[in-house]
């Protein structure tokens, strides 16, 4: 009964994203969609609107709400030397890596990507003045910083914080790297030239290029999956061939090994890999605009899975003589690893064994036909002999030009056994034959299921993912509130010395006064009752306190004065004296002057009376 009403909500919500894109040019098509959901909704509250419809017609009629829905949607939670440990790394092993492999009149080119308010760009410009001498870091360094949000980025260029914001900030940097005014820390102007700030968007606009060294921490986990592999095919083609990726704690890539490998997987440090397609660049350039079906993430998953899980091991040479791919088999079975990829194929061992394939590949290419060559004899050691049929394909590309080879390898050793064991003995061929066919179907079932495995541990492997970048952005959810809520606090402690100290002089007032003070509500309940008061009559404030004036048992006749009290209540007069007979504490006779007013308060008028009672032979 309730999905009709989800299927609005979810339609409703899909309008409210159209109109935000319309109207502001801003396109959160690509967030986590439930988070997006939280957040917008967490602002909805806040103005007291329950559903995405009516929310829509608000931002209409009030243009100023737009800067406090993107202040919501568009997280800024950042300080310096954030997660200091890999920071501490990046300062050890990655800025020296990246400063010893360029000459020293090479301008070195970062791109911090998301910056939010600019603490963590700053870091990094502390960081790299220190590697390199602030000589060259004003001369040789351009920090790119860019970030989707204009108010923050606006924070960002004035580099001013304050004394909280500081803290993990150490004493030399503080003095070295910022100068104070008026109780916050400015960093300096003249390294602040080499900081160029400017709104970016991840997904639609192209990246920046030629960077040594890209730092983007705790963004891509806002994005759907397919808006990811997008980032990080832009990320991969604004790198240089040696680059490094910086990410945050809550990114692993473990889905993207194809385009950046671990340096330190711990601290989120990654290097590009190199001999990535140039159409695959082509591809990512050619798409700019997220809203027309992204085949190319999904194309280049699913071309690289084919690749890698085939059955039988595959190499591919270009025309060149170089190795560009080889298959999970092949690198297990003829140990290759990354750094072989492109690297000329005669320099590795795969090829002259288990065969010669040089000459191999030189007659495929030199008469464009398939090259098969059958039950190749492998000794891998004196026990353990195989036997492989080896093709060799040309590759040509659509204009026909001839653009490499494709090398597989089957193993043929069980069926090469099987042939022995026929010629051994004909009599038990249907039974060797049964236990070849059992045996191949066993092999399909298992590798069916290992495959099916495989899949099933990726698709956790996935949500898990996804439900650590959900909880890093709940986290800092809760960060960001929990701020809110200190500053509230702060204000709440503030008023609550002032009224304390309010109390403090009204009492000091009270207990000064040389009469009797004693004030009731309208209901003739006593709300105050001084020192005097307490002389007078010999009962406590603590004994009167809220209760009835006019039932009190003291020395005074208070139902004399009950008329006059009403009197004041009703406004009718503003002061009245009067003297009366009265028993003080000690059981003295005395004249008293009581004088009666009303209890006025500018908000709800008169509130109750003023007694003020005076002993006349003690002021004779």
């Amino acid at each position: 009964m309730t999905a009709p009403n989800v299927d609005f909500e979810e339609r409703d919500f899909d309008a409210l994203l159209d109109f935000l894109k319309r109207n502001r040019g801003f396109d959160f098509g690509a967030y986590k969609r439930p988070s997006l959901m939280r957040r917008v909704r967490r602002r909805m509250q806040n103005v007291g609107i329950e559903k995405f419809a009516d929310y829509s017609d608000y931002l209409e009629v009030h243009p100023e709400e737009f800067s406090h829905l993107f202040d919501n949607i568009l997280i800024n939670v950042t300080s310096f030397f954030r997660d200091a440990q890999a920071w501490e790394t990046v300062a050890s092993d990655i800025i020296p890596r990246v400063v010893e492999s360029r000459k020293a009149d090479e301008q070195l080119r970062i791109w911090c990507a998301g910056v939010a308010s600019g603490e963590e760009v700053y870091t990094l410009a502390m960081l790299l003045a220190e590697a390199v001498g602030e000589q060259r870091f004003q001369e040789g360094v351009k920090i790119y910083a860019t970030d989707l949000d204009e108010d923050a980025l606006n924070t960002a260029r004035l580099a001013a914080y304050n004394e909280k914001a500081m803290e993990p900030v150490s004493e030399e940097f503080r003095d070295k790297y910022f100068e104070q005014n008026n109780g916050r820390y400015s960093f300096r102007k003249d390294l602040r030239r080499s900081i160029i700030f400017g709104r970016h968007d991840l997904i639609q606009d192209a990246p920046i290029s030629r960077v040594d060294l890209l730092v983007c921490r705790n963004t891509l986990m806002y994005f759907n999956a397919e808006a990811q592999a997008r980032i990080l095919l832009h990320f991969h083609f604004a790198l240089k061939e040696d680059g490094i990726l910086f990410l945050g704690k809550s990114e692993m890539l473990l889905t993207h090994t194809n385009v950046f490998t671990p340096l330190d997987l711990k601290r989120r440090i990654f290097a590009k890999v190199p001999k990535f397609g140039l159409r695959d660049h082509l591809l990512v350039m050619g798409h700019p605009n997220h809203d027309t079906p992204d085949h190319l993430a999904n194309n280049v998953r699913l071309r690289d899975a084919a690749f890698d899980n085939s059955a039988v091991p595959q190499i591919v040479v270009d025309s060149d003589g170089c190795l560009m791919m080889a298959n999970e088999q092949a690198r297990a079975i003829f140990r290759i690893n990354v750094r072989d990829i492109g690297r000329p194929f005669k320099d590795l061992e795969v090829s002259y064994r288990p065969i010669e394939l040089r000459s191999r590949i030189e007659q495929a290419f030199a008469e464009h036909r398939l090259i098969t060559l059958k039950e190749v004899e492998w000794n891998i050691t004196e026990e353990n002999k195989r036997y492989l049929d080896v093709q060799l394909m040309p590759l040509n590309s659509r204009s026909g030009a001839l653009v490499g080879v494709t090398i597989t390898f089957t193993d043929v050793t069980r069926y090469k056994e099987l042939e022995e064991e026929v010629r051994l003995s004909k009599t038990e061929l249907a039974t060797a034959y049964e236990e070849v066919q059992s045996t191949n179907e066993e092999l399909e079932t298992t590798n069916e299921e290992l495959q099916s495995t495989n899949e099933e541990l990726e698709t956790l492997n996935e949500e898990l993912q996804s439900t650590n970048e959900e909880l890093e952005t709940m986290n800092e959810e809760l960060q960001s509130t929990n701020e809110e809520l200190e500053t509230t606090n702060e204000e709440m402690r503030g008023r609550t010395e002032a009224l304390n100290h309010s109390n403090d002089f009204l009492e000091s007032i009270l207990t000064s006064v040389q009469v009797g003070v004693m004030v009731v509500d309208r209901s003739f309940r006593v709300q105050a009752w001084n020192h005097k008061s307490e002389d007078l009559w010999g009962l406590r404030s603590a004994e009167v306190q809220g209760q009835n004036f006019l039932n009190l048992d003291i020395g005074l006749s208070v139902d004399k004065l009950k008329q006059t009290i009403r009197d004041c209540l009703s406004g009718d007069q503003q002061l009245q004296e009067m003297t009366l007979a009265a028993i003080n504490r000690r059981g003295k006779q005395i004249e008293c002057r009581v004088t009666c007013t009303p209890l006025v308060s500018s908000s709800d008028g008169i509130r109750g009376a003023i007694l003020l009672v005076e002993d006349n032979e003690a002021h004779g």
